[in-house]
């Protein structure tokens, strides 16, 4: 294990000054470095550069699905899910209601059971009512590219 002092000192840092700016603070504010759960400052980088691969499919869906909407070959689609409106909500309360919701907790650190609660999430998405539009919208998985 090797502590790395300076990134602790940042994050803490940071922390601190987004508590301050909401106000209230949900959950734990432990940051884990140099511990069992996160041995060095590179496994923090990769645990943390994980969420965008999650992340920016997802975005992507969704900026793309107002398009979709318009366009009379896709538009079927987007009504099957209830409409833009609802199918935009159905994707995002699945994956924050799935996401973190912390079936991936091993005991390890905080983002070890989110990350693999959102990786769960991302397993089954080819099982959800919208995975139509995911494909329609250029999705290609969370770990390749997704076309814009």
């Amino acid at each position: 294990m090797q502590n790395p002092p300076a990134v602790a000192s940042m994050m803490r840092n940071i922390l601190s000054r987004v508590q301050s700016r909401v106000g209230s603070w949900v959950g734990l504010s432990v940051i884990h470095l140099g511990d069992r759960d996160v041995p060095n400052a590179l496994m923090f980088i990769d645990k943390y550069n994980q969420v965008p691969r999650i992340l920016n499919p997802i975005v992507g869906v969704i900026e793309k699905l107002s398009g979709m909407a318009s366009d009379p070959a896709l538009k079927y689609f987007i009504s099957e899910q209830g409409g833009l409106e609802n199918a935009t909500k159905s994707i995002l309360c699945d994956f924050f209601r799935h996401g973190f919701d912390g079936s991936g907790d091993d005991g390890g650190s905080c983002i070890d059971g989110r990350l693999t609660s959102a990786w769960n999430w991302c397993s089954k998405i080819e099982k959800k009512s919208y995975y139509t539009l995911f494909l329609l919208a250029g999705f290609q998985g969370f770990d390749g590219s997704f076309k814009r």
